[in-house]
């Protein structure tokens, strides 16, 4: 009986064994897919402590929510201000958001808090401030001192507020809020995934209704000037996008059901969200933050 001979490509070489005209880092990437380590199905969540996008995204989103509260019900200036201080460090230093957000961060938001300040100083009662200095008197309006120490405070929460919201908002996405809700807090797969799916019905939304204005543009189709053309224009969007809006929930109901969805009580889970000793520091040192600006840090500078 003759031996087999090994298949030969076109230049006469002999093909791996691997497959079919399969390519030597094809075989490689091959084997380190079959190689795969726990750190593979974690992704991102594997890197380095000092960066935030690898914290639990329930660390990171709700873990805030006490300082969020504390912060709320505050109404003098240190406290906001330096809780503020200190969510602004830690989105600059662990996660370094595009130059982009830096700049609205670092130029936008005193931007706010100075008109903040000034809307709400004159819309401030005066009957409230009648012990303070009159500052200034534009027309019907007067700024006191006092009313506008009042708006400082209310924009410097506000500030806070929104820097407490961004150390989650920034480091995190809904997929893998959604991710850690069903694998450590135990959601049903199908309330989050489902929760999921609706939430991404709306850049689907968007996306549908710039094709729909740009095919508007391509066939001449004109309404006009005015509102009465605004709003025949807005109409005519409606019935193209509740079409597309129906045929992408049909397609998605159809991808769900042909993966199984909802089939079994529990689903293995490409991208594992770990738990770890650096969430628990992270949490711990929020909240110790907050305690020592409230109990230590502004009692010792207000005297």
């Amino acid at each position: 009986m003759a031996a087999r001979r090994a298949p030969r490509g076109p230049a006469g070489r002999a093909r791996p064994r691997g497959g079919r005209g399969m390519s030597a880092s094809a075989l490689d990437a091959r084997t380190r897919r079959a190689r795969a380590t726990p750190d593979d199905a974690r992704g991102r969540f594997a890197g380095p402590a000092w960066d935030l996008r690898t914290y639990d995204p329930l660390v990171t989103a709700f873990g805030p929510l006490p300082v969020v509260v504390w912060v709320f019900t505050t109404r003098d200036l240190l406290n906001p201000a330096l809780v503020g201080l200190a969510a602004l460090l830690v989105i600059l230093v662990m996660v370094r958001p595009p130059r982009r957000v830096v700049a609205v961060l670092l130029l936008g938001l005193p931007a706010l808090a100075a008109v903040m300040t000034v809307s709400f100083g004159v819309l401030t009662d005066p009957r409230d401030v009648d012990g303070t200095t009159l500052l200034a008197t534009v027309g019907p309006f007067h700024l006191w001192s006092g009313a506008l120490e009042t708006g400082l405070a209310t924009s410097l929460r506000t500030c806070a507020l929104l820097l407490l919201v961004l150390v989650g908002g920034l480091s995190t996405t809904g997929q893998d809020v959604v991710r850690a809700l069903v694998q450590q807090l135990r959601v049903p797969y199908r309330v989050g995934y489902a929760a999921l799916a609706a939430l991404r019905f709306v850049p689907r939304f968007g996306h549908e209704l710039e094709v729909i204005r740009a095919a508007h543009r391509v066939r001449g189709v004109d309404h006009g000037r005015g509102p009465v053309a605004a709003a025949r224009r807005r109409l005519g969007y409606a019935v193209p996008l509740l079409a597309g809006g129906i045929r992408h929930g049909e397609r998605v109901s159809l991808a769900m059901e042909a993966r199984g969805f909802g089939a079994h009580a529990t689903r293995t889970e490409r991208v594992l969200v770990p738990f770890r000793v650096r969430d628990v520091v992270f949490l711990l040192a929020t909240w110790g933050v907050a305690a020592g600006i409230a109990l230590v840090v502004v009692p010792a500078l207000t005297g």
